[in-house]
């Protein structure tokens, strides 16, 4: 499934049909919750991206050809979910030379810890970013992403500058908010 298919000019402003930049991935459809959040925050840097299920352990073959060929359809990152054993994003990673973002599902009564571990305990030569547990880390994935791609894209650089205010305007209006119930 592709999703976010406009991506925005250099000026940032105009629409423009896309190719998807960045590839969200799970092992289960049952994690498409959490990381649609990652959707949502490349939809907010105008980044197209596509969304597909593909499982280390129950489809190893079509999870290998997956990373295999994601360069070549255009894609950039990869943003990997996965929970329990957590193996999709280094064994999408063992296959391919694009950046992967590991995302750890609490998909089990460990409550994301084991996804996490294995997300993050890569061998040497393999590199996988691992954002948070759940839907912080699948928004803070998407992001990321959009960092990664925003070195070499000033419209998606700019975007990244706007949300980096607008966060800190959000800090400045809850102290002002607090100082003002302080007061009564």
């Amino acid at each position: 499934m592709t999703v976010g298919i406009y991506d925005f000019n250099e000026d940032g402003r105009k629409p423009i049909m896309a190719k998807p930049l960045v590839s969200i991935v799970m092992g289960s459809n049952s994690d498409l919750e959490i990381m649609r959040e990652a959707g949502k925050a490349l939809d907010e840097f105008g980044i197209a991206y596509e969304m597909d299920v593909t499982s280390a352990h129950r489809s190893p073959d079509r999870t290998a050809d997956y990373a295999r060929k994601a360069a070549g359809r255009g894609i950039r990152v990869i943003v990997a979910g996965a929970g329990g054993a957590a193996h999709l994003a280094g064994v999408i990673a063992a296959h391919t030379t694009l950046p992967v973002i590991g995302v750890p599902i609490p998909s089990t009564s460990l409550q994301g810890m084991d996804s996490l571990l294995a997300t993050v305990q890569m061998p040497a030569g393999i590199p996988v970013a691992t954002v948070a547990i759940g839907k912080p880390g699948a928004t803070n994935a998407g992001i990321l992403a959009a960092q990664i791609l925003g070195l070499a894209n000033a419209a998606i650089a700019k975007k990244l500058g706007m949300h980096k205010e607008k966060l800190a305007r959000g800090v400045e209006e809850k102290s002002k908010k607090m100082k003002g119930t302080m007061k009564e």
